[in-house]
């Protein structure tokens, strides 16, 4: 059981969107080789897009993106906790 509910809920989902005008799938597969990609990663960029989620990520980007300025900064911070106390360990 615990099996089951780790495959559900770690496995990407599938959908199946039905009624695709042919149009539409002209105008979706000539978008996917414009961009070359996959008909499949064009629709879910597309989607995605719709949503929201692709803005979100752009915000978040932010908080996610260090400079090497950053870095060094943390590095430096960091610094006199990574000093070994030898007294300690003997």
């Amino acid at each position: 059981m615990q099996a089951q509910r780790c495959y559900h809920a770690c496995m990407a989902k599938q959908l199946t969107i039905r009624g695709v005008s042919d149009e539409l799938a002209r105008r979706l597969t000539r978008l996917s080789r414009e961009r070359g990609q996959s008909v499949n990663s064009t629709a879910l960029a597309i989607l995605e897009q719709t949503v929201g989620i692709d803005a979100r990520r752009q915000r978040l980007a932010r908080y996610a993106t260090w400079s090497a300025a950053d870095l060094a900064e943390f590095s430096r911070s960091l610094a006199g906790q990574r000093v070994i106390d030898d007294d300690l360990w003997r």
